[in-house]
């Protein structure tokens, strides 16, 4: 009895001391792991800057998405140039410093994709956009959307060199109120007046201006991108969403751009910008400014 009783003694004292050996192992392996994992959350650049050109119609969604990648980088200061996507490829064309290019369509990035300032391999398709016809709260105006826009009293445009003033166009055309051309961003603010029978056009340089020419009941009605009247809604009335059929797809891409004065740091911080921008983090802020982000 008493070999039987030291016997059993023995082998609990082994399976205590085996199972003591478990527990350590186990802990001792998964301290790597639990740093590994502070390690990457904590991952930060040194302090750089990097300059980002964006079209006038992603200013708010834009400065609230670097107040997010500041969350996370905030040794990256983020510079911001807004202005119509025309006038930015300009700048760009002309040698201003600039790491990244958010466009507000396709045409501009192209340009700087034949000029060879596009970075290879950093270009995506963003979100899309629609156009809208809008007018002031309470305005009474009779206009009801884009065909019979030769009622109001005055009309906001887009210059053709600005995105919404080519899709306005383009819709014009694709509905028989301007004549076809090669090329809708050459029709002149007064061929477009003329076509309304003479209806008093405030061209504008960007759809920032058009939606507060709007806003303020400077003119009754004008034509800018769905995302504008975010924010603006006890302000702006939507009269019409203008169909994709009629405007074609209002692709925003980005890229990073050529630019000879960044170091290594500055353009790795813009291509990891840009990885945030083109999140599905990023997505729910697109959306919620009003940006379609179905995007291919």
């Amino acid at each position: 009895m008493k070999k039987r009783f030291l016997a059993s003694m023995f082998a609990a004292v082994l399976v205590l001391g085996m199972m003591g050996c478990g527990n350590n192992a186990s802990e001792e392996s998964s301290e790597p792991e639990a740093a590994e994992e502070t390690t990457e959350e904590t991952d930060q650049f040194d302090d750089t800057t990097v300059t980002i050109f964006a079209a006038k119609s992603l200013n708010g969604v834009v400065d609230e998405l670097i107040s997010m990648y500041n969350e996370t980088q905030p040794n990256v200061e983020i510079v911001t140039s807004y202005d119509s996507s025309g006038t930015l490829m300009e700048q760009i064309e002309e040698g201003a410093a600039c790491d990244v290019f958010f466009s507000a369509a396709q045409k501009q990035m192209d340009q700087l994709e034949t000029d060879e300032l596009v970075v290879d391999g950093t270009r995506a398709n963003v979100v899309n956009n629609q156009v809208c016809v809008v007018t002031y709260k309470d305005s009474g105006t009779g206009v009801t959307g884009l065909e019979n826009i030769a009622d109001a009293e005055s009309f906001a445009l887009a210059d053709g060199s600005v995105p919404v003033g080519k899709y306005t166009r383009q819709a014009m055309v694709n509905v028989g109120m301007l004549p076809e051309v090669e090329d809708v961003s050459v029709i002149t603010t007064q061929e477009v007046s003329d076509a309304l029978s003479g209806i008093e056009i405030n061209e504008c340089a960007n759809v920032g201006a058009v939606t507060a020419a709007v806003a303020e009941g400077s003119n009754e009605v004008g034509t800018v991108y769905k995302s504008d009247t975010y924010g603006l809604e006890d302000q702006l009335e939507i009269l019409e969403i203008v169909s994709y059929d009629l405007t074609g797809n209002v692709i925003y891409p980005i890229a990073q751009i050529v630019n000879e004065e960044a170091d290594d740091l500055q353009k790795e911080a813009a291509l990891d910008f840009i990885r945030f921008l083109t999140s599905d983090a990023a997505k729910e802020v697109y959306e919620k400014y009003y940006f379609d982000t179905d995007v291919e």
